[in-house]
């Protein structure tokens, strides 16, 4: 397995040749992905007048959705250690149309102040499994916080809950190059906090109280387009950057491969019902 700074270092590396395809996609992301942080956005239930941190904030969706909740009178910090996802982030939500919204570029695990801290309350959807050291990033984390101030993120369970999440990888990966390293054991990505004991461990050791971690089954619905819907999961996915790469006709053969793997979860005439298992992270910093 490799070291920390190694694993930053990959980091920095993937989600800069990522970002562009969550740029193409960042208005289908909001749409479709909502499912995967609802849960954490209920159970935060941020409140008008709140100053609220978003982690891992992507083109800022979340964000945005964050702001609306708090209102004129609140504050939400978006921060994405991809900084042309920031840029986009802050060009699709600029400040003359939502003035309490402000996006920086950080690392979590590494950043020593935030703009805005102390927050009253801090938000992540699908990003703390992606920290190449959890423990230093959720210390930030519960350092940007207030005593009292609560913690709600979502994250990916395991591979059996959700089973289509590989696909577009699988399809797409003989037909376009080489694709980065993918994951071992705990390394950063979609299962790595897999384990509820091992995400307790984590935001414990981090200095949280009240950790809980509960499962949440939810599914994410796309239009009957396989087209569409493998290009989208392919560019969002590992195979992304290689796939934006490759020539047209690599690129048509690597969205027909993911589209066959997907069919399982199509109904025609109605679209896509992808089941994504997930698990519910509440903390409050003491």
């Amino acid at each position: 397995m490799a070291d920390t700074a190694e694993l930053r270092a990959r980091n920095s590396t993937f989600w800069a040749q990522a970002a562009p395809g969550w740029i193409r996609h960042a208005d289908r992301q909001d749409e479709l992905g909502g499912p995967l942080g609802a849960i954490a956005m209920s159970r935060l239930s941020p409140r008008p007048g709140e100053r609220v941190l978003d982690v891992g904030c992507g083109c800022g969706g979340t964000s945005a959705e964050l702001a609306t909740a708090v209102g004129p009178t609140g504050a939400v910090l978006g921060v994405d250690l991809a900084e042309s996802m920031v840029s986009a982030a802050a060009a699709r939500f600029p400040q003359d149309s939502h003035p309490g919204l402000r996006f920086a570029a950080a690392d979590i695990e590494t950043v020593e102040d935030l703009p805005g801290a102390p927050f009253d309350a801090a938000y992540s959807r699908m990003a703390l499994m992606l920290l190449a050291d959890p423990v230093a990033g959720c210390v930030n984390l519960r350092r940007a916080l207030r005593p009292g101030g609560r913690l709600a993120a979502t994250v990916f369970r395991d591979g059996r809950t959700n089973p289509w999440l590989p696909l577009a990888v699988l399809g797409a990966a003989p037909h376009v190059a080489a694709l980065p390293p993918l994951p071992v054991g705990d390394e950063p990505g979609p299962f790595a906090f897999a384990d509820p004991a091992r995400v307790r461990r984590i935001l414990t050791a981090a200095g949280f109280d009240a950790v809980t971690a509960e499962p949440h089954d939810v599914v994410m619905t796309a239009p009957d387009d396989p087209d569409t819907v493998a290009e989208w999961l392919i560019e969002i996915g590992p195979a992304g950057a290689a796939y934006r790469a490759a020539p047209a006709p690599q690129q048509t053969a690597a969205r027909a491969a993911a589209a066959g793997l997907l069919d399982r979860f199509r109904e025609r005439g109605t679209g896509y019902r992808l089941p994504a298992g997930l698990w519910l992270i509440t903390a409050t910093a003491p």
